[in-house]
């Protein structure tokens, strides 16, 4: 039988909590019972830092009225994202949602290390507080992420009918994402389908790896490619999104043997063109308004960085 770590991090309290009603699932039973979001709830339990009747199960598992579950939670503490007069690229805005063209190394939401500065401070004084609380008081109204030092489009809900509608499209893939990339090398094809797992490395925590699909603890991923243009030593893409995994198509052009351009964390020690980050931007978003049922399209035109590699490279420098 599984049971709580003995050696168990610092900063966790013991908590006890018992079940009273039938067919809930564990990890939403675990978020209404505390401060926890219900994402972060799932990964405390995929952690093994959550018994049910002194048994690990998956966030999935229903509880049944007098389950005991035992959990070894984060000290409350009282962080909450408050507003920050932060400009921002508004791309459109309307009473329900709001489209941002981010810049590359701004963060979207609060975290340890990034307690502010981030996109979610300057949407809570943009939006003066007018954003959904699905996912808690640190990510309100972030209905998906780019990474820090990925820049481009991302979307945000202003209320919980919008977010619920936005992340009904997501579930289904009927949100359209198309990032453009320079990455090291020359692509053989000129386009393709990339269909990995994104998972934890298995050594390196600060990385995600690509896995067979189906593997233990992992979330299939599918990314397509279409080659833009052509250079000595570097290929010009356009990647679109079927799924939307932590670092997937970063991970996923790597498995490929072409990383994408300046990506300290996945190619350490290529020629670098000394950027901030990765040289990936989310040029295209398309969706149906959760609200309207409009049809919707936005695109981003490259950043300065992004176009004056391209022209070094046409120039062949």
């Amino acid at each position: 039988m599984n049971q709580l770590p003995n050696d168990r991090p610092e900063g966790l309290n013991e908590v006890f909590l018992r079940c009273e009603k039938e067919n809930v699932r564990l990890d939403s039973f675990l978020a209404g019972s505390t401060s926890l979001s219900r994402s972060r709830a799932a990964e405390i339990i995929k952690e093994n830092l959550v018994t049910v009747n002194g048994k690990n199960e998956k966030k999935n598992f229903l509880l049944s009225r007098g389950d005991e579950i035992l959990a070894l939670l984060p000290e409350d503490k009282e962080l909450e994202a408050k507003p920050e007069n932060i400009p921002l690229d508004i791309v459109y805005e309307d009473h329900d949602l709001v489209v941002i063209n981010k810049p590359q190394g701004m963060v979207v939401h609060p975290a340890p290390g990034n307690p502010d500065h981030t996109l979610v401070n300057a949407l809570l004084f943009h939006c003066r507080n007018s954003l959904s609380g699905i996912n808690g008081k640190l990510r309100p109204g972030i209905v998906h992420r780019i990474d820090k030092y990925t820049s481009g489009l991302l979307v945000a809900a202003k209320n919980d009918t919008a977010h619920t509608g936005l992340s009904e499209l997501f579930q289904k893939h009927d949100f359209v994402r198309k990032y453009h990339a320079i990455v090291y090398g020359n692509v053989k094809d000129d386009s393709g389908t990339v269909r990995l797992a994104i998972g934890r490395h298995r050594s390196d925590r600060k990385k995600m790896a690509a896995f067979p699909p189906d593997s233990p603890n992992t979330k299939n991923a599918v990314t397509h490619y279409r080659v833009l243009e052509r250079f000595p030593g570097y290929t010009y893409v356009e990647l679109t999104l079927e799924t939307g995994r932590t670092h997937q198509i970063r991970v996923h052009m790597l498995s490929l043997g072409h990383p994408v351009l300046d990506d300290k964390l996945y190619a350490p020690g290529r020629k670098s063109f000394g950027l901030d980050g990765q040289c990936l931007h989310a040029k295209v978003l398309e969706f149906c308004h959760p609200i309207t049922k409009q049809e919707m399209k936005f695109e981003s035109p490259l950043p300065n960085y992004f176009e004056a590699i391209l022209e070094k490279l046409r120039k062949g420098l």
